[in-house]
């Protein structure tokens, strides 16, 4: 059985440290919705986390920092928009697809072209910045299976994964409860060289990133 706390509680990031350390999936809440974490360093937990989550491995996982500097450890310099956009949307709803910096050479997913880039956000919640500033970028996805919608809840959780031994052992080693997130999955926009585009609409609509970046190089079109 997984092991379960509040995310209040005293020892709650501690016991979800260890789990990661060992390689094990985490469930937690954070700003958005509910994640599944693991540490991409440990080797087998990405694995682990696509099994899970019956996510289809060219669909490339994100990264969770807890700082901007440590965003700076994983990928190139920020520069024209993409700096604006983090300056203005971190901590909070906003995945960078930005290009890979020398020497992260983690397998988190994605199609053979895309693996020179990786998505990055640094979240509004203080125990998942806890969480990544003690370990490093963890590797965060939506607590569902593949094409469901996102859990809001603890109890959404377990009844998703609570069959077919995906709680415990080799499935959800600690949940962590955290209430109801009832926020929207995060906006994710790619920024590469000189090209900007909006690959999902979430909780921050494009149309006002446009409108807060008008006149740099933003384009004038929805996705």
């Amino acid at each position: 059985m997984a092991r379960y706390s509040r995310a209040s509680d005293p020892e709650a990031l501690s016991l979800a440290a260890e789990a990661l350390r060992a390689g094990s999936v985490v469930a937690l809440p954070t700003d958005t919705v509910y994640g599944l974490a693991v540490d991409p360093s440990i080797p087998h937990s990405v694995e682990r986390l696509f099994a899970l989550k019956e996510r289809p491995s060219e669909v490339a996982l994100p990264l969770l920092v807890g700082t901007r500097a440590q965003a700076g450890t994983i990928v190139r310099p920020l520069d024209g928009v993409a700096r604006g956009l983090a300056g203005r949307y971190w901590p909070g709803p906003l995945t960078l697809v930005l290009l890979r910096r020398r020497g992260l050479d983690v397998d988190l997913g994605g199609p053979p072209s895309a693996r020179k880039t990786v998505g990055v956000r640094l979240p509004d919640h203080a125990l998942v910045v806890n969480l990544c500033t003690e370990l490093g970028p963890l590797a965060v996805t939506s607590a569902n299976l593949h094409g469901a919608p996102p859990a809001t809840t603890v109890e959404e959780v377990v009844g998703t994964f609570d069959e077919g031994g995906r709680m415990g052992g080799q499935g959800i080693a600690v949940i962590l409860d955290g209430g109801r997130c009832d926020g929207s999955p995060s906006t994710v926009v790619e920024c590469l060289g000189g090209s900007v585009r909006c690959l999902r609409q979430g909780a921050i609509p494009w149309s006002e990133i446009r409108e807060q970046f008008t006149g740099v190089g933003l384009p004038p079109a929805d996705p």
